[in-house]
């Protein structure tokens, strides 16, 4: 679906549009969501610091506590360390993720920024909107690209710093 050469100018892109949009001051912070939305995160400031007016903050979420469905699960949730070393109160929050599909990780991560702060505002940035499987009103306020996939079919992002090149590949 994307190269890793699509994939860098995406990111640019969007961060071109998270300026546009909050012409960023030190009021803005991202905030990415284990574990590629975290490295896309970092991506987007260095981006967007080098265009910006100040040094955005940059958070990492893990929300593997908050999903709805742990209880559900054969195997115990693998919690990673989220880190936010900054209060979000007041902050216009960019929440970063690989692939919006169902929004049910979404829901939890929004739960979870709480526990840092209460934004002023939050939007959410994914690289790959999944259209059509929404479970819960979730939608995006910045999007790399829309698919539209079946149900079966399943989105992977790969991405440099953990897998060793960027793609984004459909697999059924």
């Amino acid at each position: 679906m994307m190269t890793g050469g699509e994939v860098r100018r995406t990111l640019d892109r969007l961060a071109f549009e998270i300026i546009e949009r909050r012409d960023p001051t030190c009021e803005l912070a991202l905030v990415g969501i284990q574990r590629r939305g975290a490295e896309l995160a970092t991506r987007l400031k260095t981006l967007i610091d080098a265009r910006g007016k100040c040094d955005v903050p940059l958070g990492k979420l893990d929300i593997n506590l908050y999903r709805d469905d742990w209880t559900t699960r054969d195997i115990q949730p693998q919690v990673g360390p989220s880190e936010i070393a900054f209060s979000l109160d007041g902050k216009s929050v960019v929440l970063i993720d690989d692939v919006l599909f169902s929004g049910r990780t979404i829901r939890a991560a929004l739960e979870a920024l709480l526990d840092y702060g209460r934004p002023k505002r939050v939007e959410l940035l994914v690289l790959i909107d999944r259209r059509g499987h929404r479970e819960l009103p979730i939608q995006a306020d910045y999007v790399g690209k829309r698919v539209h996939t079946e149900p079966g079919e399943h989105v992977d992002v790969a991405v440099a710093e953990l897998d060793g090149e960027d793609s984004v590949l459909l697999v059924e």
